[in-house]
């Protein structure tokens, strides 16, 4: 069983997909706390579902993109039969993980978008770096920035390990609302930064605060 927070149908709003329609599978309950965090209802809300309710909803929608997110959705058990089935249908299956939690057990046709926590997110002492060596190259990388602070741990990072060579896209997201994105272009341009600047699509349609969109 699986503990479900929502599922929806919308326009993926981050990623290299950005602006393609998406069926989202918001997995419940997460094991930190990033200062801006901005789907804090994912916590502790959520009802029990089966691996074979939730793919008979997702393949209901008839979209080929799914992504599995949270909260943290490693933490769940049956998150990994779920992927599978949602792979043995056909589907291109994402995956949205903090970074915190050992990514060895997602199967390797999935496209994970790891996040590596920043400093101003309060969670930077959880990162799992092990995980930069298992990435695919069909994986992504997420910084999500506040500071001026958080850029240069993210650049540093990206310098040290090579990031680029590592994985498909590295993609670094402003706090939305605290950052302003023209100022971390700024920074990027400044850097001649090897990765891609990443606003949340979704949140310039629809209200920040709208939920299942």
């Amino acid at each position: 069983m699986l503990t479900i927070n929502e599922i929806f149908y919308s326009i993926q709003g981050e990623s290299t997909r950005a602006g393609r329609p998406c069926v989202f599978v918001r997995l419940s309950a997460c094991d930190l706390r990033c200062s801006w965090c901005d789907t804090p209802y994912a916590f502790h809300e959520g009802t029990k579902r089966s691996v074979d309710e939730v793919v008979a909803e997702v393949e209901g929608h008839g979209c080929p993109l799914v992504e599995i997110t949270g909260g943290e959705p490693l933490l769940q058990e049956d998150v990994y039969p779920l992927m599978d089935r949602l792979l043995a249908r056909g589907l291109t299956v994402m995956l949205e993980t903090g970074g915190h939690r050992p990514v060895t057990r997602v199967p390797p046709a999935v496209v994970k978008i790891v996040d590596v926590k920043c400093p101003g997110s309060g969670e930077a002492d959880k990162n799992d770096w092990a995980n930069l060596e298992r990435l695919s190259p069909h994986d992504e990388l997420k910084f999500v920035v506040q500071d001026r602070a958080d850029y240069e741990f993210a650049r540093e990072l990206i310098s040290r390990h090579a990031l680029a060579s590592r994985c498909a896209a590295i993609l670094i997201s402003p706090v939305h609302g605290v950052l302003d994105p023209k100022t971390l272009s700024d920074w990027m341009l400044a850097d001649h930064l090897p990765a891609r600047l990443q606003l949340q699509m979704h949140k310039y349609i629809w209200s920040p605060t709208t939920r299942g969109v």
